[in-house]
C-alpha cells in the first residue's frame, strides 16, 4: 500500500487534535418526532442537524478564545404544547441555552418560560404573527408571517372558483389561528363562509367524514392543511368524493411534499407555499440535503438550516454562547454576514422584534404549472 506523506498526515493529526479539543455546546430541540405529524418535525430537526454537522466538519466556530462545536439534544414532544414545556424544562436543566421549536402552540406556550430562571434563546419555527407580537427578547421567528399569504390566496381563489369558503383545516393553536384569518380575509373581500370542520391532523388517519361535511354545503373552496403529508390526504379524500374547486393550503403544508403522496393533478387549483426547488440560489442545498438524507427539501429544512447557522455565528460575533441575550443581540448583523451558500434565500437581517427578514414566497397552481402569486405590503 502506498504511504501517505508525512505533511498530509500530520495536518490529519492536527485536525483531529484540534475537533478534539474543541468545546461542545449543545443545542436543544422539541418537536414532533412521532404522529401524524412526525415527517414535519422530522423535516425541520434535520435542517437543524445539517447545519451543525457543516460546521463541525470544518472545524467549529470559534467563540471567544476558543473553538466550538454543536450537538443537537432532540426530544419529542408530539405535537402538542404540554409536553413541549417539559421538554423545555428538560433541556434547560442541562444547561442549555438556545432552544429550537417548531410550532406556534408549543412556541407561545414556552415564551412565558424563556425569559425566567432559566432564560434561553427560543427559535421558533412558525409564521403565527402572535409569536411576534409577544415582543418576547429571547425569541428569534424564522419564517415569514403568515398574514402575508392572506389577501393574495383570497383574491386567486375567489377569482378562480368561487366565492364560498368550507373548512378542513387542522385543529392545532396554529391551525385555528389560520382559520380564524382566512375567514376575515374572505369576508373582507365579499366571499361567505361554510361550517368549521376542523380535526385533528396529528392523530386523525381517515378524513373522509370531515370532507363529507364540509362539501355537503357546497363550497367553491376548501381551507385546508396542517403537516404535509396530511393535507394531502385531505386533499385527496376531497378529490375523491368529485370536489372540482381550489384549496387554500396553510403554508405547513408543501407542494413538493404533498407531490409524494398524492398525484399532482390532484393539486391543481391549490394556492401555497412556492416550491424551494423553484427559488433562485437554493439549488446547491437541495442537492447536498438529498444526498444527506434521501428526500426533498422543503422550506422547513432550509429556514432551520440558516437558523442554526446565524445562531453560530451570532455566538462568535457576541464572544459567548452561554449567554442567550447577548447571542440575540447579535443575530442581524450575523444574518447579514452569512456567505451566501448558508443562507440560501435572500436575508436582510433580524428585525428589532427577532423575526428572520425575508420574503414570502407563493404559487398558484395551474395545469400542472406553478405560477408564482405576486405578494405586495410585506410584513
Amino acid at each position: 500500500m502506498k504511504k501517505a506523506p508525512a505533511l498530509l498526515l500530520t495536518l490529519a493529526a492536527l485536525s483531529l487534535a484540534g475537533a478534539a479539543s474543541a468545546k461542545v455546546v449543545n443545542i436543544g430541540y422539541s418537536g414532533p418526532l412521532s404522529g401524524g405529524a412526525a415527517a414535519y418535525g422530522k423535516d425541520t430537526q434535520s435542517g437543524i442537524q445539517m447545519a451543525i454537522d457543516e460546521i463541525n466538519a470544518a472545524g467549529g466556530v470559534t467563540v471567544g478564545s476558543e473553538k466550538v462545536t454543536f450537538n443537537l439534544v432532540s426530544l419529542d414532544d408530539r405535537y402538542l404544547p404540554n409536553e413541549t414545556a417539559t421538554n423545555v424544562k428538560r433541556l434547560t436543566s442541562q444547561g442549555i441555552d438556545v432552544i429550537f421549536v417548531p410550532h406556534s402552540g408549543g412556541i407561545q406556550t414556552v415564551q412565558a418560560l424563556n425569559t425566567r430562571d432559566n432564560p434561553f434563546l427560543l427559535v421558533a419555527y412558525s409564521s403565527e404573527p402572535k409569536i411576534l407580537a409577544a415582543n418576547n427578547a429571547l425569541t428569534f421567528m424564522l419564517p415569514p408571517r403568515y398574514d402575508n399569504y392572506l389577501t393574495p390566496f383570497t383574491k386567486q381563489e375567489m377569482s378562480s372558483f368561487g366565492k364560498k369558503l368550507g373548512f378542513v383545516g387542522t385543529t392545532s393553536a396554529y391551525g385555528k389561528a389560520w382559520a380564524d384569518a382566512i375567514s376575515g380575509e374572505w369576508t373582507k373581500q365579499g366571499g361567505t363562509l361554510g361550517s368549521n370542520n376542523g380535526v385533528d391532523y396529528s392523530t386523525t388517519v381517515d378524513y373522509s367524514s370531515a370532507v363529507t361535511k364540509a362539501l355537503a354545503e357546497k363550497p367553491d373552496v376548501l381551507f385546508v392543511g396542517g403537516p404535509s403529508q396530511p393535507t394531502a390526504l385531505v386533499i385527496k379524500a376531497a378529490r375523491e368524493q368529485g370536489f372540482k374547486g381550489g384549496f387554500i393550503v396553510m403554508d405547513q403544508a408543501k407542494y413538493e411534499q404533498m407531490a409524494t403522496v398524492v398525484p399532482a393533478s390532484m393539486l391543481d387549483g391549490m394556492v401555497g407555499v412556492l416550491p424551494l426547488a423553484q427559488v433562485p440560489g437554493t439549488q446547491s442545498f437541495l442537492v447536498d440535503y438529498q444526498r444527506r438524507f434521501k428526500r426533498a427539501a422543503g422550506t422547513e429544512a432550509s429556514y432551520n438550516f440558516i437558523g442554526m447557522n446565524v445562531v453560530a455565528q451570532a455566538m462568535s460575533l457576541a464572544g459567548t454562547a452561554t449567554d442567550p441575550t447577548a447571542i440575540r443581540a447579535k443575530l442581524s448583523q450575523a444574518a447579514t454576514s452569512l456567505p451566501q451558500g448558508k443562507r440560501i434565500v435572500t436575508i436582510r437581517g433580524v428585525t428589532a422584534q427577532g423575526h428572520l427578514d425575508s420574503d414570502p414566497i407563493a404559487t398558484f397552481v395551474s395545469g400542472g404549472k406553478l405560477n408564482k402569486l405576486r405578494i405586495t405590503n410585506i410584513k
